[in-house]
């Protein structure tokens, strides 16, 4: 008896801490309500800001793009490389103007009244030389001018790359070269000092295929049955309300109890919490606490206490219930078991 007496104080103390609201920790700062300085007000919808210069981090995807891609010389024609070829002083109907393609053989076919030249393994100007001696075989002052066209033997470097783990793009056969923590601009030359060691001038172009890693966070506070945690990308013009309209808007364990915690360094203490008030929002349109959201926020919507009540309330006494009904399941078999046995022997007799 005197255990129960106990029990019951502490269980009362327990439900009027739940009622009353009892935080470890105080959430809302006063002085974020009070007048701020132009220079240290938060964005907000129709007040917005420019993000900085967008720094790539891993995950990202960068489509890069190479607009120039000429083999540095001395250049070796391979098999299967095409070569521009011009020559001045030929025969009337058979001029040698176009792309000859390097066959399998490491030749080059000029067509029917010139013949083949072997050209694979060398330089331009020992290709120009080769193809003159040949020509001077059948025309009497050839002016040979070649180039290459296509170099088959190098492989392609445009296209879409993910920022790996450690920060880097790999370029498969041009190596990888890091560029987590720089703008576009400086990425770009840092790939242009790159491939020099590869290619003759090359001329690049960068740009962020997609953006994903930068985001902020939407908490919903689960009434005791656990929180939800939502990561949505930051696209430099979210507002409290984009936030809460990509999950459907408030939940039915949700109360209008609504802030946004920016972070700070760690150690600083400078954490800044923005109140939100909902009802302003969304019926008079108000823009004062729609608060522009940045890299790192986090929009937290708090539970219901009624409903947080009413869960805390079953998880009490759903073991109870749940013991009782047992209890009161295996009372009425025994019974039931009882009074057919009786029924059995007074049929018997």
């Amino acid at each position: 008896m005197l255990a129960r007496h106990r029990f019951i104080p502490g269980l009362l103390t327990a439900l009027l801490a739940v009622l009353a609201g009892c935080q470890a920790v105080d959430y809302y700062d006063p002085a974020i309500e009070e007048p701020l300085p132009a220079t240290l007000t938060p964005p907000r919808e129709k007040e917005m800001v420019s993000l900085p210069a967008y720094r790539v981090e891993p995950p990202d995807l960068l489509q890069i793009e190479v607009l120039k891609m000429v083999p540095k010389p001395p250049y070796r024609a391979g098999i299967y490389d095409v070569l521009q070829i011009q020559v001045l002083g030929t025969l009337l109907d058979q001029p040698i103007d176009g792309y000859y393609l390097i066959e399998a053989e490491g030749v080059v076919n000029l067509g029917a009244a010139y013949g083949k030249v072997r050209v694979a393994g060398m330089t331009i100007e020992q290709m120009t030389r080769a193809i003159t001696e040949h020509l001077r075989q059948i025309l009497r002052q050839p002016e040979v001018s070649v180039q290459l066209a296509r170099a088959t033997g190098m492989q392609p470097i445009s296209g879409i790359y993910l920022v790996s783990p450690d920060g880097v793009v790999n370029l498969r056969q041009y190596g990888a070269v890091h560029v987590a923590g720089h703008t576009l601009a400086e990425i770009q030359e840092i790939l242009q000092r790159h491939l020099e060691q590869f290619l003759d001038s090359p001329d690049v172009a960068v740009d962020v295929a997609s953006y994903n890693s930068k985001v902020f966070y939407l908490i919903t506070e689960g009434a005791g049955l656990g929180d939800s945690v939502r990561r949505l990308p930051v696209t430099g013009n979210d507002t409290v309300l984009d936030a809460i309209s990509q999950v459907g808007g408030l939940s039915q364990v949700s109360s209008k109890r609504i802030w946004v915690a920016r972070p700070a360094p760690g150690g600083v203490g400078c954490e800044q919490i923005l109140p939100v008030d909902w009802d302003a929002i969304v019926f008079g349109g108000s823009t004062r606490t729609n608060y522009q959201l940045l890299p790192g926020d986090r929009v937290y919507i708090a539970e219901d206490q009624v409903v947080a009540l009413t869960n805390f309330i079953d998880k009490l006494v759903g073991p109870a219930q749940q013991l009782a009904g047992f209890t009161s399941l295996t009372t009425s078999s025994v019974r039931g078991w009882q009074t057919l046995g009786r029924q059995y022997n007074r049929n018997r007799y």
